[in-house]
C-alpha cells in the first residue's frame, strides 16, 4: 500500500491529543497529567513541526480553576499559526460540585463556556462536549463512569443533559463570537448481532445516533426512540425544545476505531473468558465484530456515507489511533486517510483526518477506571527524556505537505483484514495462506533464542520474515551476504545470530570473534552498501561493572571478559561501517518459548523437587524476550539508530530473580541455595558485579515485575 502525491489538498491533516478527564468514584483521572503535556508547553512546538494548522486542544472544566495554563497556550498556538478546536469537556462529569445527572448541569457548564469565550473572543471552532453519547453510555448505562448508573433512565438524563449543555454552551460562546463554530464528535459505529438479537442491534444502530438527532432538531414525536425516550424519564417540553431551538453541528467530526462496530452473540459457549451481559431479555457477549465477522466489518468509507446521507453536513474524522504495534498504526491511519479521499472523490465533504492521540494515552486497556498506567504510544512516544517522534510523525509531516510517503510495511494488510483475526473455529476455517510476495525482513539465526522469537513475533505482527541459519548464509563471508541480499532484497536485516557461549569463549576466542565481530560488521558494510536498515544485538557484558548506577547508552565499554569484547568491537565496527544500524544493548534473557533460559531452567528443577544454586553478588537487568523483541521491531520501523539499551525496568541479583519468578509461579522457594559467581573454576569468564542497563534515550520495557507476570502466564502457569 503506498501512498503516492495527494492530489486532493483539500483534505486536512489535523492533531489532537487524548486529554479526557474523567471521574471514577471521588477520584478524577486526568490524562493531561499523566502524559505531562499539561507542564511541558514545548508540545505545542512539535504539534507545528508536523505541518498541522489546526488542533483539538482541551480548555477543560475540570482543570480551569485559573486562566494563566489556558492563557499562555492558546496564545502560543495563535503564535505558532494554528488553529485551536476547543474542547470543553472530555468524557467528564464537570466539577466536584455537578454531575451529568444534575438538573443545573448544563447552565453551569454554558456559563463555563461563555467564560471561555469572553476570554478568548478569537477562537472560533469548539467541541463543547466530546462523544455525549459514548459518555452516556459509559456513565449511565455501564457503570464505568461518575454516576455509575446502570440503567436506561441515568443513560437517558446523562444524554439529555449533555445535549441540552452544548446548546445553551453554544448560545453563551455566540454572545462573544457569533461566528463560533460548532465541531460536534461522536463515535462512528455499527452493531451486528445473531438472529436472536437483532432486535438489540436494530435498537443500538438507531440509538448511536440519538446525540446529533437531538442537536440537529430532528427527535419528534415520529422519530423511532421518541416513545423509548419518554419512557424512560424524559419529558415531552424538553424533547421538543430541542426542536423548536436546534443547534446543528457546522461540522460532524467523527471518532472511528476497530472496535466501534460491535457483534452480539448469544452463543455463551463460544466465548468462555469474555465477559457477559443482556438486556433482561437476553444474555450475550458484546464483541468486536472484526473478531467474528469473516465478512468483514463495514470500515470508515461505509459508516461516513451512513452519515453524509443521513444529515449532509461537512464530515471529518476527528480521532484516528490505534493501540497496537507500530506497523499496525501505520497501516491504520493509511487507510483511514485513503478512506477520506475516496469520500472527497465521490464529492461528499470530508474536510479532515485527526492525527489523534498525538502523544499516546494511559490506561485506555481498563477504560480509564483504574490508575492503570499502562501507555500506547502515539505520533510520539513519551517514554524518554523528551518526546521521541515514531515513523507517524514522518506520516503525519508528508500527509501535511502533501508529498510522497512510503514504508515496506504498508504492503501487508492490517490485522483487521487477515482470516487470523477471527475468535470462532467456524470463521477460522476461512483462514488463507498467507502471501510470500510481500517486502520481507531477513532474520539471521534460526537456532537462537532471539532468531526463533523474532519469527514468532513477527508472524503474530503480519511482518513477512525469511529467517535462515548459518548454513544457508555465512554472515562472515563478504560474498555469501552480498549474494544472498540480491537474491532476497529484504528491507531490513535482523542479526539475532552469534556466538553466546560466555565462559567457553575465553578459550574459543577465534570463533566467538567471528560470529560476535565479523559477522556483524560484514552485515553492517553489505546493508549500507544495499541501503537496507540492521538492527543487531550488543550485552551489558561490555562494561566492567564499576559503575554503581544504571549504565546509560553513552557510559564507556570495559569488557572484562572474550564475550564482552567481541561484543564491544562490534559495536564500533557496525556503526563505522553504517552508521544508520540500531544496535541493542540487552541483557539476561528469559522467554516463555525457550527451555535453557535460566528462568525456565530454574522453575522446572525447582518443579521436580530438586535444588537450585543460585548467586546473589552480582546486580542484573533482566530482560523478556517478547518484550524486547517488540520494542526491537518498533524501533526498526521508526527508523531509530545507533545504541539503545533495551531491558525491563529493575534490578535484582540472579538469587532474587529465582525467588520472584518461582513466587508468581507458586512453586516453593526452599530448594533455591544461594552460591557466588566466583568459581574456582579457571576457565570461568570474569563478569561485572553491576551490569543494570538504564536508557538515557527511553525506557521503552516495563518494569520487570510485570515481565515476570507475563512470563508466567505465557507458561500457563
Amino acid at each position: 500500500m503506498s501512498m503516492d502525491a495527494y492530489t486532493l489538498a483539500s483534505v486536512e491533516l489535523w492533531a489532537g491529543l487524548e486529554c479526557t478527564v474523567n471521574r471514577v468514584g471521588e477520584q478524577y483521572f486526568d490524562q493531561l497529567a499523566r502524559s505531562g503535556h499539561d507542564k511541558r508547553s514545548s508540545d505545542l512546538g512539535r504539534l507545528a513541526g508536523l505541518g498541522v494548522r489546526t488542533v483539538r486542544y482541551p480548555i477543560l472544566w475540570e482543570r480551569t480553576t485559573d486562566w494563566a495554563w489556558a492563557d499562555q497556550r492558546l496564545e502560543q498556538l495563535r503564535c505558532l499559526g494554528i488553529r485551536p478546536i476547543v474542547g470543553l469537556l472530555h468524557h467528564g462529569s464537570g466539577p466536584p460540585n455537578t454531575s451529568l445527572i444534575d438538573p443545573d448541569f448544563a447552565y453551569k457548564f454554558a456559563s463555563f463556556a461563555g467564560s471561555v469565550a469572553q476570554r478568548y473572543p478569537w477562537v472560533d471552532a469548539y467541541t463543547p462536549i466530546n462523544e455525549p453519547l459514548t459518555t452516556a453510555r459509559f456513565s449511565g448505562l455501564y457503570g464505568h463512569w461518575y454516576p455509575h448508573g446502570r440503567d436506561g433512565k441515568t443513560f437517558v438524563r446523562t444524554l439529555l443533559n449533555q445535549c441540552r449543555a452544548t446548546v445553551l454552551a453554544m448560545a453563551a460562546i455566540r454572545l462573544h463570537n457569533p461566528l463560533a463554530q460548532l465541531v460536534q464528535t461522536e463515535d462512528l459505529c455499527r452493531v451486528y448481532a445473531t438472529p436472536a438479537l437483532r432486535y438489540q442491534a436494530d435498537f443500538e444502530n438507531l440509538r448511536r445516533w440519538l446525540s446529533l438527532d437531538l442537536l440537529c432538531g430532528r427527535v419528534n414525536p415520529k422519530h423511532p426512540l421518541w416513545l423509548y425516550l419518554l419512557e424512560e424519564g424524559a419529558s415531552a417540553a424538553e424533547l421538543e425544545a430541542f426542536c423548536l431551538e436546534p443547534c446543528p453541528p457546522d461540522m460532524l467530526g467523527f471518532n472511528y476505531y476497530l472496535t466501534s462496530e460491535r457483534f452480539l452473540d448469544d452463543r455463551l459457549d463460544c466465548y468462555p473468558t469474555l465477559p457477559q451481559g443482556g438486556n433482561g431479555r437476553h444474555r450475550y457477549v458484546d464483541i468486536e465484530a472484526v473478531r467474528v465477522r469473516a465478512q468483514g466489518i463495514a470500515g470508515p468509507t461505509t459508516l461516513m456515507r451512513e452519515a453524509w446521507e443521513r444529515y449532509g453536513l461537512p464530515l471529518a474524522f476527528t480521532e484516528v489511533h490505534l493501540g497496537c504495534t507500530r506497523e499496525e498504526q501505520l497501516r491504520w491511519f493509511v487507510e483511514v486517510y485513503e478512506a477520506a479521499l475516496t469520500l472527497r472523490r465521490e464529492g461528499i465533504d470530508l474536510r479532515a483526518v485527526t492525527a489523534w492521540s498525538v502523544f499516546g494515552n494511559f490506561g485506555w486497556d481498563n477504560l480509564l477506571r483504574s490508575e492503570d498506567n499502562q501507555y500506547e504510544s502515539g505520533v510520539f512516544d513519551l517514554r524518554g527524556p523528551e518526546p521521541r517522534p515514531t515513523i507517524l510523525a514522518r506520516l503525519i509531516c508528508a500527509l501535511s505537505a502533501n508529498e510522497h510517503f512510503d514504508h515496506p510495511v504498508l504492503a501487508t494488510p492490517g490485522w483487521w483484514r487477515s482470516p487470523k483475526r477471527l475468535y470462532l473455529a467456524s470463521a477460522q476455517e476461512a483462514r488463507k495462506t498467507p502471501r510470500s510476495d510481500y517486502p520481507k525482513l531477513l532474520i539471521v539465526g534460526t537456532t537462537g533464542t532471539l532468531g526463533q522469537a523474532f519469527a514468532r513475533i513477527c508472524e503474530q505482527r503480519g511482518l513477512e520474515y525469511c529467517l535462515v541459519n548459518r548454513s544457508q548464509l555465512d554472515i562472515a563471508d563478504p560474498m555469501a551476504v552480498h549474494l544472498f541480499l540480491d537474491q532476497l532484497t529484504p528491507w531490513a536485516v535482523i542479526n539475532a545470530a552469534g556466538y553466546v557461549q560466555v565462559d567457553n569463549a575465553e578459550q574459543d576466542e577465534d570463533q566467538c570473534f567471528r560470529e560476535n565481530t565479523t559477522g556483524p560488521s560484514v552485515l553492517a558494510a553489505a546493508c549500507a552498501e544495499y541501503g537496507i536498515a540492521l538492527v543487531t544485538f550488543s550485552s551489558d557484558l561490555v562494561f566492567d561493572g564499576s559503575k554503581r548506577a544504571p549504565y546509560l547508552e553513552s557510559d564507556a565499554v570495559c569488557p572484562l571478559n572474550i564475550y564482552g569484547k567481541s561484543k564491544a568491537t562490534a559495536e564500533r565496527l557496525v556503526l563505522k561501517a553504517c552508521p544508520d544500524a540500531l544496535v541493542v544493548r540487552t541483557s539476561a534473557f528469559f522467554s516463555p518459548w525457550d527451555a535453557y533460559n535460566f528462568v525456565t531452567l530454574t522453575l522446572d528443577t525447582l518443579a521436580k523437587n530438586q535444588a537450585v544454586i543460585v548467586s546473589e553478588d552480582a546486580l542484573i537487568s533482566p530482560t523478556y524476550v517478547p518484550h524486547l523483541i517488540h520494542a526491537s521491531l518498533d524501533l526498526l520501523i521508526d527508523g531509530e539508530k545507533g545504541i539503545w539499551h533495551l531491558a525491563n525496568q529493575g534490578a535484582l541479583t540472579w538469587a532474587a530473580l529465582a525467588h520472584q519468578a518461582a513466587r508468581l509461579a507458586r512453586i516453593a522457594t526452599d530448594r533455591i541455595i544461594v552460591g557466588s559467581t566466583s568459581s574456582s573454576a579457571a576457565k570461568r569468564a570474569s563478569r561485572p558485579a553491576y551490569s543494570v542497563l538504564g536508557s538515557e534515550r527511553g525506557l521503552l520495557l516495563p518494569p520487570l515485575e510485570q515481565a515476570l507476570d507475563h512470563y508466567v502466564r505465557a507458561r500457563g502457569g
